[in-house]
């Protein structure tokens, strides 16, 4: 069987979006499989946000597989994808994977990645408030990605997740929360996001490092679960790596449950932002 391998276009991504549901939906033994994810949408909003970083697959003209990179984590095709993180010079690189299939690991060690902890994927029931509390909503400025990405830096060298905000804002997928002392979180809203209907997903957030961070992540999630009431949603999710040891504590605190655990994979075999003293949420999915 002869496979070709080269970047997707866009008459491309139902058959993409086909794949990723049937793969995953068997996976996870739904009786129907093509149900999986219901009415959220990952492979077009991943391809708006950087179509050169999506490969495809192909035996002849007929898709059977797809990968899906960004600079702050990956899944899928690892041999053309890793020529992707060499041109990009990524320092680290990351992936989620079914923590209970010894092939799934075996594969992704073939390419130099090992296992570290588990990430757990949580959700719970909104709980409207009484008080907002002082945060806004990224418009997308010059000044407020800057802001980000000097917090991520500060997390981890080279973490920059300008890539995710800016998809957020041009697609109109939701909102990017922001503090105004110290901390962001990128959230799809809804149905045609990555969450899907009734749903605020955290794709990725983070607080400003130091004594603070506990505190400024309590603010953070009770944020996000705001802007879940603001836009009508009944549920939040977001995932968090167990070596965030105390993040993952205050967000049980809160009333996340997980309901889908991962092993976080990484290249080269180091903690990267997977650190105790680090109050980020992402699951690398």
């Amino acid at each position: 069987m002869k496979i070709a391998v080269r970047p997707l276009v866009e008459s491309d991504l139902a058959a993409a979006d086909r794949v990723f549901r049937l793969a995953f939906g068997t996976e996870f033994g739904l009786p129907e499989p093509l149900a999986f994810r219901g009415d959220s949408d990952l492979v077009k909003t991943r391809w708006r946000a950087d179509p050169p970083a999506a490969l495809g697959a192909f035996r002849g003209e007929e898709l059977i597989g797809s990968s899906f990179a960004a600079r702050w984590g990956s899944f899928g095709l690892l041999e053309p994808t890793m020529a992707l993180f060499e041109a990009w010079r990524t320092r680290q690189a990351g992936l989620f994977t079914f923590p209970q299939s010894p092939k799934h690991v075996a594969l992704y060690q073939k390419f130099d990645f090992w296992p570290q902890a588990l990430t757990a994927v949580m959700s719970k029931p909104v709980e409207p408030r009484q008080e907002r509390g002082q945060w806004s909503c990224c418009t997308g400025n010059p000044a407020s990605l800057r802001a980000c990405a000097e917090l991520t830096e500060q997390i981890f060298p080279g973490l920059d997740v300008q890539r995710e905000i800016l998809a957020i804002g041009n697609q109109d997928l939701g909102e990017t929360v922001l503090l105004p002392d110290g901390g962001f979180a990128a959230c799809h809203i809804g149905k045609g996001s990555e969450a899907g209907s009734g749903v605020t997903y955290v794709k990725f957030g983070a607080v400003r490092p130091g004594r603070d961070g506990p505190a400024l992540f309590d603010r953070l999630l009770a944020a996000c679960e705001a802007l879940a009431v603001e836009r009508g949603c009944s549920k939040l999710v977001a995932g968090v790596n167990t070596a965030r040891h105390a993040a993952y504590g205050r967000m049980m605190e809160r009333g996340f449950r997980a309901f889908l655990h991962g092993v976080a994979m990484q290249r080269p075999n180091e903690a990267g932002y997977n650190r105790p003293d680090c109050f980020v949420i992402d699951d690398w999915r």
